[in-house]
């Protein structure tokens, strides 16, 4: 079901690794809406998600359908192919109409050279100092640069432009939405890196809605940034300046915007991202974690008896299987194991401490970051327990749901598009 095919200025991604909070998390988006504010929500989930839960897109289809049938939700949505490539992409053609390429593990491999000498000959007329409109910064622009930039993300960029040929050969749809990313990757683009990748990616004819650029710092999941607040907003700024000059001077869609994959709650730099937005009458899409797979633990430990049972049930696996759960996501938690409390200690905890335990709330003596990073690669337990787990959703419908609308729009849409 597709009422309209456009992407709002402001677009907000969405995890919904369960598929049971579809409906609580649009909530959120017309909550927005009341305010003024048009946001389109766009339910992703990763190949990885979908083979770690053995679900399918398809699931998540049908849980987006019925929450915008059942909310009567008018304007567009879309569900994301999250992170795919060549060897995924087959599984999500039929559901989805957003789809990521993530080219991160192609950065750095190096195009033909004689396709590389191609691409920075026809940009030699950028040689020489740029300065952007809306920053005070001069970018210097040198031959030897180009051929640099083109060496690190020409290959990257042409794998983009076959992973988007495969789509719409499949799909015959000229409505879908590309977003690139190249975010997963050690060191973030330059301004000036990202000025070049959009060149190429206009020569690639990937008519591109959004890009995801890596930025400098930790965007651990599910708990604040860690970094220079500072110079996230110099690179923020200058990349929103870049894109905007890029669209104009490579006949890219107008409404190209940035993406920011937040990993969830970096609240620190939501402010930033806010002012950045109104100075540059920008766009931009969010794109969240499976915190909302926190806010269902975190319901049903308020809901107390079997669900804070289960609570803690997920707690104890998870922590006697941290190296096997933890694995996978080196790159993006930091854990100290000696800020965990045992699983003894969490089961004398009553609800509300283990919900303020989770909770990311900064100013609640309680929180514990450690603790929440855990239980935010954990699903894995959940997804052993199975209708176990799902029915206890089910019958813990209405504190879950409370908490799952309540984090979205108070903690994340407010802060960036609203206050």
């Amino acid at each position: 079901m597709m009422i309209n095919n456009k992407l709002n200025k402001f677009s907000f991604g969405i995890g919904d690794r369960f598929a049971h909070q579809a409906k609580a998390q649009l909530a959120a988006i017309q909550k927005a809406e009341e305010q003024g504010v048009d946001i389109t929500p766009v339910w992703n989930k990763s190949f990885r998600e979908h083979t770690i839960i053995k679900s399918k897109p398809i699931q998540t289809r049908a849980a987006a359908d019925k929450a915008v049938k059942e909310l009567n939700w008018q304007n567009s949505y879309f569900l994301d192919a999250d992170h795919i490539n060549l060897n995924t992409v087959d599984h999500f053609i039929d559901c989805c109409d957003f789809f990521t390429l993530d080219v991160a593990d192609y950065i750095g491999k190096s195009a033909p050279e004689n396709e590389i000498e191609d691409f920075v000959s026809k940009q030699t007329k950028y040689i020489g100092k740029l300065t952007p409109k809306g920053t005070s910064k001069t970018f210097e622009i040198t031959r030897v640069l180009l051929h640099h930039i083109a060496k690190d993300y020409l290959f990257a960029v042409k794998e983009a432009g076959k992973i988007y040929r495969h789509i719409f050969q499949k799909k015959q749809n000229p409505n879908i939405m590309i977003e690139v990313s190249m975010d997963e990757t050690d060191a973030p683009q330059t301004p000036i890196e990202l000025l070049f990748i959009l060149a190429a990616l206009a020569n690639e004819q990937i008519p591109l809605q959004t890009i995801a650029p890596k930025f400098s710092g930790r965007f651990n999941k599910g708990v604040d940034y860690v970094y220079d607040i500072d110079q996230f907003r110099q690179e923020f700024e200058e990349d929103l300046a870049i894109i905007q000059f890029a669209v104009s001077e490579f006949n890219l869609p107008e409404n190209l915007k940035l993406s920011v994959h937040s990993g969830s709650d970096k609240f620190s730099i939501y402010p930033v991202i806010n002012a950045a937005l109104k100075k540059f009458n920008a766009g931009v899409h969010i794109k969240t974690a499976g915190t909302t797979w926190l806010e269902e633990l975190i319901g049903l430990a308020e809901a107390g008896g079997s669900g804070l049972t289960m609570a803690k049930e997920i707690y104890t696996k998870a922590y006697d299987k941290y190296e096997a759960l933890c694995a996978p996501y080196a790159s993006v938690i930091d854990i100290d194991m000696s800020q965990l409390p045992s699983p003894d200690e969490v089961e004398a905890w009553d609800g509300k401490k283990y919900a303020e335990s989770l909770r990311h709330d900064q100013s609640n003596p309680n929180y514990n970051p450690h603790l929440r990073q855990l239980l935010h690669v954990g699903y894995k337990i959940a997804v052993d327990l199975g209708d176990k787990y799902l029915d206890a959703l089910v019958e813990n419908e209405k504190v879950i749901s409370k908490n799952v609308t309540e984090n979205i729009y108070e903690r994340h849409i407010k802060p960036i598009f609203i206050d």
